[in-house]
C-alpha cells in the first residue's frame, strides 16, 4: 500500500498597513541609520585626527561662505567685463618712512664679555693706533659643580696658669638643608631641571657623573623632600592668597603613583589647579582621587567667582548652601565640541564656530586697546550680549528640531544646558571668556609627565605640586625660575612668618646672588 501525501496550500495572508504610517516608520528609520552613521563617522574621524591628524582647534571660516569676500570665477569675469582702463599720467612718490634694521640683531649689552685682543704678526714698530675692529660671538659654558669651603678660624685666651679655657669661633649660617652638603645653587638647579625643563632625576645623576661627582638617587629625593619642608610655609601662603582672590579657574591632571603594594604597579592620583587671575598666582593641590573632596575641601573658605569645565564635581563644589560662590564655564570647552562635529555636520558647526569668534574678536580688542573696567563691561553688554542672546536662540532651535542623538546634538545639548553660566563673564570685567589660563598652566604637568613617568608615592605628588604652584607662579610674572629659586631657599632659613609674603613671586625683589 503506497502512503499518498496531500499538500493543502493556503492563500498567503497580508497584514493591512497604512501607506501614510509606512513611510513614517521608514522615515523614522532613515534618521536613526543617518544618525547612526554619522556617529560612526564622528568616531572614525576621531580616531584618525588622535593618530595622523593636527592637534590644534583653531578654526578657518570657509571663505566661499563671506559675502564680503568674491570667488575666483566671479573676479575673472569682472576683470572681463570691465571697460579697458584709462591711461593717465601717474607719479609716484616714495613713502617716506624708517628703514627697518637689517642683518644680524645685536648681542645683549647684559651679558658678560670677554675681551680677546689680537695683535698684527707684522712689525707695528712706526704705526700708530688708528681705530678698531671689533667682532662679537655668542659662546656658552656649561655649568660646573663647586665645593663651598666655610673656614672658621678658632680663637683662644689663655689664663694665668697657661692653659685656654676661653674660645671663640664664629657660627655656620643657617643652611637650606641643615648639616646637608647641598648648596642652594645645587638645590636650585635640581629643582628647575626637573618642573621646569623636565628633566627626570635619574638622567641629572648621569650629568653629575660626567664631572666625575657620584649622587644617588636617594640622596637627592632626601634634598628634595627637605627643601619641600623649608619651602612649605610659603606655599601655604600662596594658597591663602588664591583663596581669597574671589576670581579662580580650576582645572585638573592625572598623575600616575607609585602604590607602594606591586612592583612597578601605579594608581592615578590628580594634581589640581586653582588659578586667580587678577593676581596671576597659580596653587596645585595633588589628590589621591577625582572625587569632589578635593575641591570640596579646599573651596570651604572661597567665595567669588569660580571657573571651571563641565565636570560635575565643581557644581558640587558651588552648591548646597554654597550661593556665595557664582560658577562660570569655559567657553573653550563649547568650541572644541563643535570643532569635532565639522565632519559630520560642516554647516550648523561653522555658524556657531564662526559666531563664536566673534565673540573672541571682542575680547582680543579688549586687550590690545588696554580698555579699563568700566569699558569693558560697556563693550561686553553692548556687543557681547547680544550675539551670546542670538546664539542661545540658535542652539534651542536647533534642539528641537534635531531630535535623534548625533554628534550636533551632543555639543547643542552640551552648550545649552551651561549657556547661562558661560555668559556669566560679561557682568564683570575680570572675568575670562574661557579657562585657557589656568589650561595652559597644566602643560608643564603634561611634559614632566611623559619624562619622569610617576611619582614615587602619595608624599612625592604633594612636593610635585608645592614646586609646580611656586615654579608656575613664576612664569606667569615672567621671573627667572633659577634666580628666584636659589634667592629664596638662601633666605628662607632666616624669614620671619611676616616676611613670607615678600617672597612670593609677584612680590619679589632680586637681590645680588652671593658667589
Amino acid at each position: 500500500m503506497v502512503d499518498t501525501l496531500f499538500f493543502v496550500c493556503r492563500p498567503p495572508t497580508f497584514i493591512s498597513v497604512d501607506k501614510d504610517q509606512q513611510i513614517e516608520q521608514l522615515t523614522s528609520l532613515n534618521k536613526q541609520q543617518s544618525a547612526q552613521l554619522a556617529q560612526l563617522r564622528f568616531e572614525l574621524d576621531e580616531l584618525k585626527r588622535l593618530l595622523f591628524g593636527r592637534k590644534s582647534e583653531r578654526f578657518i571660516p570657509d571663505a566661499s561662505q563671506d559675502p564680503a569676500q568674491l570667488d575666483l570665477a566671479g573676479m575673472m569675469q569682472q576683470l572681463a567685463t570691465a571697460p579697458p582702463p584709462v591711461e593717465q599720467e601717474v607719479v609716484l612718490k616714495k613713502k617716506a618712512t624708517n628703514p627697518s634694521p637689517t642683518g644680524r640683531l645685536a648681542l645683549p649689552e647684559h651679558l658678560e664679555r670677554v675681551t680677546i685682543y689680537l695683535e698684527p704678526e707684522q712689525d707695528t714698530t712706526g704705526y700708530r693706533r688708528v681705530d678698531e675692529e671689533c667682532t662679537e660671538q655668542l659662546d656658552y659654558v656649561p655649568g660646573k659643580l663647586l665645593v663651598r669651603r666655610y673656614v672658621r678660624p678658632k680663637y683662644a685666651k689663655d689664663s694665668a696658669d697657661g692653659t685656654s679655657t676661653d674660645f671663640i669661633i664664629a657660627p655656620l649660617p643657617a643652611f637650606t638643608i641643615e648639616k646637608g652638603i647641598a648648596a642652594p645653587g645645587l638645590l636650585a638647579q635640581i629643582i628647575v631641571d626637573k618642573h621646569v625643563d623636565h628633566l627626570p632625576v635619574y638622567r641629572q645623576i648621569k650629568r653629575y657623573q660626567r664631572d666625575g661627582v657620584k649622587l644617588a638617587a636617594s640622596t637627592i629625593c632626601g634634598w628634595l623632600e627637605a627643601t619641600a619642608t623649608l619651602l612649605s610655609p610659603l606655599n601655604e601662603e600662596l594658597k591663602k592668597l588664591v583663596i581669597a582672590s574671589g576670581y579662580i579657574q580650576a582645572d585638573e591632571t592625572p598623575l600616575p603613583v607609585l602604590n607602594g603594594e606591586t612592583k612597578g604597579a601605579t594608581q592615578t592620583g590628580y594634581l589640581w589647579a586653582y588659578h586667580s587671575p587678577p593676581l596671576r598666582l597659580v596653587y596645585y593641590d595633588y589628590q589621591p582621587g577625582r572625587s569632589k573632596k578635593g575641591p570640596l575641601g579646599l573651596l570651604s573658605n572661597f567665595s567669588g567667582y569660580l571657573q571651571t569645565d563641565g565636570y560635575g564635581v565643581y557644581d558640587s563644589a558651588s552648591i548646597g548652601g554654597r550661593s556665595e560662590i557664582t560658577q562660570l564655564y569655559c567657553m573653550a570647552h563649547v568650541r572644541r565640541y563643535f570643532e569635532k562635529v565639522l565632519v559630520t555636520d560642516k554647516e550648523p558647526a561653522q555658524y556657531f564656530l564662526t559666531e563664536l569668534q566673534k565673540l573672541y574678536a571682542i575680547e582680543r580688542r579688549l586687550r590690545e586697546q588696554q580698555c579699563n573696567p568700566e569699558q569693558i563691561v560697556a563693550i561686553r553688554e553692548q556687543e557681547a550680549m547680544p550675539l551670546l542672546a542670538a546664539l542661545k536662540t540658535w542652539l534651542t532651535e536647533q534642539y528641537t528640531t534635531n531630535l535623534v542623538k548625533s554628534p550636533l546634538t551632543t555639543a547643542v545639548g552640551y552648550a545649552l544646558q551651561r549657556w547661562d553660566k558661560l555668559s556669566n563673564y560679561t557682568t564683570d570685567s575680570q572675568l575670562q571668556i574661557d579657562n585657557n589660563l589656568v589650561e595652559n598652566a597644566m602643560r608643564p604637568v603634561a611634559l614632566g609627565r611623559k619624562n619622569y613617568l610617576f611619582a614615587g608615592s602619595n608624599e612625592g605628588g604633594k612636593r610635585l605640586a608645592l614646586f609646580y604652584s611656586l615654579l608656575e607662579t613664576c612664569k606667569k610674572h615672567e621671573l627667572n625660575p633659577l634666580e628666584y629659586v636659589h634667592d629664596i631657599l638662601e633666605r628662607m632659613p632666616m624669614t620671619k612668618t611676616s616676611e613670607l609674603r615678600s617672597l612670593l613671586p609677584d612680590q619679589w625683589k632680586p637681590r645680588l646672588v652671593s658667589n
